[in-house]
């Protein structure tokens, strides 16, 4: 295999920002990245000490050729990675997973301009707003938009010549009021002018200033003793004052400002952007990227950021974001806000993209169940400092009555679901008298005992129901039998659900909505009902016996005999003396059928 000699390709690369671009043996382009310094970037992926992921190693692996281009700012490097990687699709860049084409509103670039909705944008001179990822809030701003500004809705060319000329006659849109009939010199160019400034004002989120502006026109007409005109502008006042307190209203102060959230996942991240203008928030997009090299937040944020302001022609000069973005530029500002109303702006952009997570992952793990078992226990690995995924799990559970028939139960969860098959339970041998510290010891030692006599795989958790007295005695079975430093284990206690790790006197508290603490929860649950299952049993099979006991001749062994036998006292009562025979003595026999008042024989 042809090798690929970097550090001589590395040598050409000048420490300036720019793009640089790889490509593999077949001279396909399998990777854009952008730098604010070229050679630094670059050589950072042939750093042989450096801990990159496995996929990283891959990419590096296919490298043949690298190429680059030079930009003058690291913002210009952004635009221009943006473009490439839109237009080629490299293999190892993050995917964008947005096929949709959402929808415009255009104002047409023609005399007394008609305004309707397009997926088409032909750069004709005509003003596009937009696009909205939500077509049925485009339907509702037009909408508004009709019913409170008669425009017309015709194709005809109304130039000043055809007008004049008498060439057209108003159609039916004028005798219903939806049109004032511009094509017979009904209506006024510059009156029709005014009502398109208006609709622009609104579409860019100045709503306020055309509301005030119509309530200065209505209380002038009314002093004027213009009753009629002040009627249709009030009219127009309610209709967009309706509009107003439907929108997303801010601070009237926060003006031209884009917002951006994310929350990502293992393989997923999902951006929110919130467009603000004039105290209005007037577009509102989530997107979802695939991951491809495990790229941090920071990288997949400013992906989001590059393709919004570029998908909605945005030049606001302030980007409210969670977190420091490292981008040099002086005509943005990078705002992190703690407190006031960018925080509650920031607040509301991190509630719809968590939402829309929720939404999106839920709909994954419906079709593919084996994606919610993978978060699910890469989390838990987080969540309780493993080192390894946990998938299997084993969760330990005592039961006692009055300090009776002592049992251990174990419940086992492979991939995050119940093998069943896996279940065991003990009964306690070498335990006296209610001691849930020792019974916890002997079923630990005994469990992982039988486990390496046998060869079978450990476990990578073990969780223990209570609290550190009982997680002392598992650790002390574990350190005699060499594998306590081999296996997590966690104490659960049930008043707070306390997470006791051994050695540490302080608890771990997970948030009680965490899906990690509801799994060990499900553990612990499932492992006390099958405890409590197989103890009633042995609880009941104890009192059965001791009733059969009073029977004379019958002692414990041939009580517990006739139990397991005919397995209900039920099915004994009911039982021939000959029957009875094949467990117990003629005698006995006799003696059982005499106490339950059936003296029955096969011939009776």
């Amino acid at each position: 295999m042809d090798t690929f000699d970097y550090r001589a390709a590395l040598k050409n690369i000048p420490h300036k920002p720019g793009v640089y671009q790889y490509w593999n043996a077949e001279n396909e382009l399998i990777y854009i990245g952008k730098a604010k310094d070229l050679r630094n970037r670059v050589t950072s992926y042939f750093n042989k000490d450096l801990n990159v992921n496995a996929k990283t190693k891959v990419l590096v692996s296919k490298i043949r050729k690298i190429t680059f281009t030079i930009v003058d700012t690291e913002v210009d490097a952004w635009l221009l990675e943006n473009s490439l990687i839109k237009k080629h699709q490299p293999r190892y860049n993050v995917m964008l997973k947005d096929d949709k084409t959402y929808p415009w509103i255009i104002i047409k670039n023609e005399n007394f301009p008609r305004i309707f909705w397009t997926r088409k944008i032909i750069r004709d001179g005509s003003k596009y707003l937009g696009p909205y990822a939500s077509v049925s809030m485009m339907h509702a701003i037009l909408d508004v938009i009709r019913e409170t500004y008669p425009l017309r809705t015709c194709n005809l060319q109304l130039t000043r010549q055809n007008i004049d000329a008498g060439k057209f006659k108003v159609c039916l849109e004028y005798q219903l009021g939806n049109c004032k009939g511009p094509c017979q010199n009904y209506q006024t160019e510059d009156d029709y002018s005014n009502s398109i400034e208006e609709i622009k004002d609104i579409l860019n989120g100045k709503i306020g200033a055309v509301i005030r502006s119509l309530k200065a026109e209505m209380e002038d007409a009314a002093m004027n003793m213009n009753f009629e005109l002040a009627h249709r502008l009030k009219h127009k006042y309610d209709l967009l004052e309706r509009y107003q307190s439907k929108s997303t209203v801010v601070n009237s102060s926060i003006t031209d400002v884009d917002v951006f959230s994310i929350a990502s996942e293992e393989k997923y991240a999902f951006v929110n952007f919130l467009k603000v203008m004039n105290g209005t928030i007037i577009q509102t997009q989530t997107i979802e990227l695939k991951k491809r090299l495990d790229e941090s937040d920071e990288e997949l944020l400013t992906i989001a950021i590059t393709e919004f302001r570029s998908r909605y022609n945005s030049h606001a000069k302030e980007i409210i974001v969670p977190f420091e973005i490292d981008l040099d530029d002086s005509n943005i500002k990078f705002t992190v806000p703690k407190l006031g109303e960018k925080k509650k702006l920031l607040d509301l952009s991190h509630k719809n993209v968590t939402f829309f997570k929720r939404d999106k992952i839920e709909q994954y793990e419906k079709l593919n169940p084996e994606i919610r078992s993978e978060r699910l226990l890469t989390q838990m690995m987080k969540d309780l400092r493993m080192t390894q995924l946990p998938r299997h799990i084993e969760c330990f559970d005592n039961s006692n009555f009055q300090g009776k028939y002592p049992v251990s139960a174990i419940v086992v969860f492979k991939d995050a679901k119940p093998s069943k098959k896996d279940y065991r339970h003990f009964n306690v041998k070498t335990v006296e008298g209610p001691n849930d510290f020792a019974t916890m010891e002997e079923a630990v030692h005994r469990r992982y005992k039988r486990m390496l006599d046998e060869g079978t795989e450990l476990p990578q958790l073990i969780i223990i129901d209570g609290g550190k007295g009982q997680l002392s005695s598992a650790i002390k079975s574990l350190k005699l039998l060499g594998i306590d430093k081999q296996v997590t284990v966690i104490g659960i206690a049930k008043r707070l659900e306390e997470l006791y790790y051994p050695g540490d006197q302080y608890p771990l508290y997970l948030d009680k909505k965490s899906e990690t603490l509801k799994m060990i929860q499900q553990l612990r649950d499932e492992a006390h009902r099958f405890g409590i299952t197989f103890h009633r049993k042995k609880r009941d099979k104890g009192t059965l016996a001791t009733e059969l006991e009073l029977i004379e001749g019958v002692g414990k062994t041939s009580a517990e005999k006739l139990l397991k036998y005919f397995k209900s006292v039920k099915k004994i009562r009911q039982a021939t003396t000959e029957e009875l025979q094949e467990v117990v003595n003629l005698k006995q026999a006799k003696a059982i059928t005499q106490y339950f008042g059936q003296q029955k024989t096969p011939d009776e």
